[in-house]
């Protein structure tokens, strides 16, 4: 029998019930056939054996909100935005997303890729083991595309599990200053049927000085047409109307929230809406955090992730995220590790991932440390010793 027996784990967080102490997993296959507690743990017969030396074990993230696909440089906005220009106004001056925009337009689909890859496993090698990855920074029908196929090839190519989001509604372009009308009728009618072969959802990034309501609600009823679900981004800047859009529709995830109402959260709970939170964008940003406990207690499905752009925050690793999950959005431990592993898998329609149980595919990680309260605890360290992506060891630290 070929597979693995993970033993003398001291920390056993399931995601389906109580840590387990002193706790065994196998993995046969792609799968998980066993997680428990030694005493009832099956024999080695034929797996590898591996000691875990009293370490913790745990889901492997899911990062349900990033945008590795871009090429180009944006560490002179940083830089800025720290003397006090704020991030609107990059953007009013052809900064920000149209900057990425412009050097991504340039790149070939292979040069995409093998940035990306880069990206990709550096987020591997921090425990992350499905990723949900958007274009948007291609913004005419090309170049869209050509951030798909990256997106979807990553996904085959690599050892991780993938959803890919279609976001040409991002930033109106600059060839269409004065005419966004005529860029969400091209959003509409041509870039959402040639994305949608390529995508597993649609985004619009519901903002002042991005996208309105109408405009938003617009671009989803076509991408439902074509059979795409919905993620919005939603109340980031400013309170801009996009969370009861995304409750409206039953979008599968409204993101950001840093303005959010408590109105807002009951409206996405009631509705199912899960709610990604983004904390590094708003660290970055230096602006408000999004309220955590609000969104938890009113029963919303909570996930973090890193948003990672090379604009407003690039983070690869989940670990500072989970921090600042605890720190300022106000999640407890438990949650902010619930939110990065089960709560992002949910939100992104996985129902099998985010969890150790027997039938779930075997995406787990092994952590130099006795409990996942170490990664908040010590977020500028890679905890992460081991990484096991549909049953493979796929990348081992140290």
């Amino acid at each position: 029998m070929n597979g693995f027996l993970l033993t003398g784990i001291g920390h056993l967080t399931t995601n389906v019930g109580a840590a387990i102490a002193d706790a065994v997993v196998a993995i046969d296959g792609k799968t998980v056939s066993y997680a428990g507690s030694a005493g009832s743990a099956p024999q080695s017969e034929g797996r590898t054996v591996i000691d875990c030396e009293g370490a913790a074990v745990l889901p492997g993230f899911v990062d349900a909100h990033t945008h590795v696909v871009f090429a180009g440089d944006r560490s002179a906005e940083f830089a800025r935005r720290l003397a006090g220009v704020s991030y609107s106004e990059i953007a009013a001056g052809g900064g920000g997303i149209l900057s990425t925009v412009t050097a991504t337009r340039d790149a070939t689909e292979d040069e995409l890729f093998a940035l990306a890859s880069k990206r990709i496993w550096r987020m591997i090698a921090a425990g992350t083991t499905t990723v949900e990855i958007k274009s948007g920074y291609g913004l005419d029908p090309e170049a869209e595309l050509r951030l798909l196929k990256v997106a979807r090839r990553l996904g085959q190519e690599l050892p991780v599990t993938t959803k890919t989001t279609f976001l040409g509604a991002h930033s109106v372009p600059a060839q269409f200053k004065g005419k966004r009308d005529d860029y969400v009728q091209l959003v509409i009618d041509e870039m959402l049927p040639a994305a949608a072969p390529f995508a597993d959802y649609c985004d619009v990034f519901v903002e002042e000085g991005a996208f309105d309501v109408d405009e938003g609600r617009a671009i989803f009823d076509a991408a439902a047409v074509l059979g795409l679900g919905a993620r919005v981004h939603a109340e980031q800047l400013t309170h801009s109307g996009g969370a009861i859009l995304a409750a409206s529709i039953r979008a599968a995830s409204a993101d950001h929230l840093d303005h959010a109402t408590p109105e807002d959260a009951q409206a996405l709970a009631n509705a199912g809406v899960a709610a990604v939170l983004v904390p590094g964008a708003s660290y970055t940003l230096r602006s408000d955090q999004a309220p955590g406990p609000m969104l938890w207690d009113a029963g919303c499905t909570v996930a973090l992730a890193t948003d990672c752009n090379p604009g407003t925050s690039y983070f690869e690793s989940m670990a500072p995220i989970i921090s600042l999950g605890v720190v300022q959005t106000g999640l407890t431990t438990d949650q902010a590790i619930w939110s990065a592993t089960r709560g992002g898998a949910l939100s992104l329609g996985f129902d099998e991932l985010g969890v150790v149980t027997p039938g779930a595919p075997a995406d787990l990680i092994v952590l130099d440390a006795p409990s996942p309260d170490h990664i908040p605890y010590r977020p500028g360290t890679n905890l992460v010793r081991q990484v096991f992506s549909s049953g493979r060891s796929v990348l081992t630290n140290g």
